[in-house]
């Protein structure tokens, strides 16, 4: 692995990649921690160890959230408006066109994600002021309407800022640039949070960690295992004649990821968890059946321990959600129809199917079979992983209330996933000037 970064900086073009991915990196990380003044420290801490959700939401913020800075909400509105930009394109005729259109109507459908994007940042600005400003949180002191304004406005100037760092990483660096960010927010949060938890908890503490430090590798396994099934479909190709020569037939196979959504659905499931706090946050403040919901999300609207009351309706929506986006994201980059269609045109078959309808039929039906176990296997790492960990380790008092000790199964499978995927990108690059890669 050392030989071939060595190898990856030997090369100029490679190397400029590398350097300015980490350049992008660095600089999230710097916007991270330039905390927005007016912010009630002591209050922000106690809100964050009483609610289970904003922790995690810290998580994908790197920090940001339980800091209050200009990056406080991420790239979760980017997150929501390509969530919603891909299902107005299932639905909408003029959307799917562009979407066949090539390079140009991908740069349109970006245009209509990135002014999306600056809307859902405004109104979740809006709301993570309101739930701020509520007196029972006390996070913000009864801010006038200049400052609630300029908050707003930073907010979302800090989330178009990442979303543009992202797009940069993507075109001018090395993996998916999104992905990248949050990768980054992931490793910064729980590094000097874990260290500084093991310093102030003591001997009993450190023999959970150590528990917990066992659990996480064989998580880890876990989740490298799975990313890297795959379901190998046996396909023929027929002889064929070009000019005056004859090309025989040659068995190969078509691979079929068993997660081929990769860590998007966790990703999509989550933006859309977070909603609820953002519309609490809209009516904090207010009278009667509006603060009652308020207070109700609040209070029960986030992840907890193995209950079987309200507070399992978290975990119980996160788990179906995480299952249905594993099916749509798969559906979205995975057509058996077009699939079947580029065999047919190669003159490719699969043994003892017919090419064409039933090609597309068999596709889907192995897909369809795979992807609940891909789908399974998400939702069990993010929600089933985090609660078992947590009561093992510690109990469940400790599972609730200690994030920077609270294994994250999402946080495990987001970081080796986006690792996998940029390492694979790394040795595509290196395979192409025939360097020895990473992965064999």
């Amino acid at each position: 692995m050392l030989a071939a970064i060595r190898n990856a900086f030997r090369v100029p073009e490679l190397r400029r990649k590398i350097l300015f991915t980490a350049g992008m990196v660095v600089a999230f990380r710097i916007l991270a921690h330039i905390a927005i003044p007016g912010a009630n420290k002591a209050a922000l801490s106690n809100l964050f160890n009483s609610n289970g959700l904003l922790p995690l939401f810290d998580l994908f913020s790197g920090g940001g959230l339980s800091r209050f800075s200009i990056t406080a909400m991420g790239v979760n509105p980017y997150i929501n408006a390509s969530i919603i930009m891909q299902l107005m394109t299932v639905v909408s005729e003029r959307l799917k066109d562009l979407q066949k259109e090539g390079e140009y109507g991908r740069k349109r459908i970006t245009q209509y994600t990135r002014r999306l994007t600056v809307i859902l940042a405004a109104i979740q600005g809006v709301g993570l002021v309101l739930f701020f400003s509520n007196p029972q949180i006390g996070v913000l002191s009864a801010p006038d309407l200049f400052t609630s304004i300029t908050v707003i406005v930073t907010l979302t100037a800090g989330s178009i800022l990442l979303m543009w760092l992202g797009e940069l990483i993507t075109e001018y660096g090395i993996g998916n640039g999104i992905s990248l960010i949050i990768f980054a927010g992931i490793i910064g949060r729980f590094g000097p949070g874990l260290i500084g938890q093991i310093g102030a908890g003591g001997s009993q503490q450190i023999g959970g960690v150590v528990l917990l430090g066992v659990i996480a590798v064989l998580v880890t396994m876990g989740v490298i295992y799975v990313q890297q099934a795959e379901r190998r479909i046996r396909i023929q190709s027929a002889q064929r004649m070009v000019g005056r020569r004859i090309y025989q037939g040659r068995t190969s196979h078509l691979p079929l990821r068993v997660n081929q959504a990769g860590v998007i659905p966790i990703i999509f499931a989550f933006a859309i968890m977070v909603i609820p706090t953002y519309l609490a946050g809209l009516f904090a403040n207010g009278t009667g059946v509006m603060r009652g919901i308020s207070d109700w999300i609040q209070r029960y609207w986030q992840p907890t321990g193995p209950n079987f009351g309200w507070d399992a309706l978290y975990n119980g929506i996160e788990f179906m959600m995480i299952i249905g986006f594993t099916y749509f994201y798969t559906a979205v980059t995975f057509d058996p129809v077009d699939t079947a269609d580029n065999l047919k045109k190669q003159s490719i078959f699969i043994p003892g199917i017919r090419p064409g309808k039933s090609t597309a039929d068999y596709l889907d039906r192995v897909m369809t079979r795979i992807t609940f176990v891909g789908a399974l296997f998400l939702a069990v790492i993010t929600v089933v992983v985090p609660i078992v960990a947590g009561q093992v380790a510690f109990g469940q008092a400790a599972s609730r209330n200690n994030s920077a000790l609270y294994l994250g199964g999402t946080g495990v499978l987001i970081v080796v996933g986006v690792a996998l995927d940029t390492m694979k990108q790394l040795e595509t690059q290196l395979l192409m000037r025939q360097y020895k890669g990473f992965i064999k």
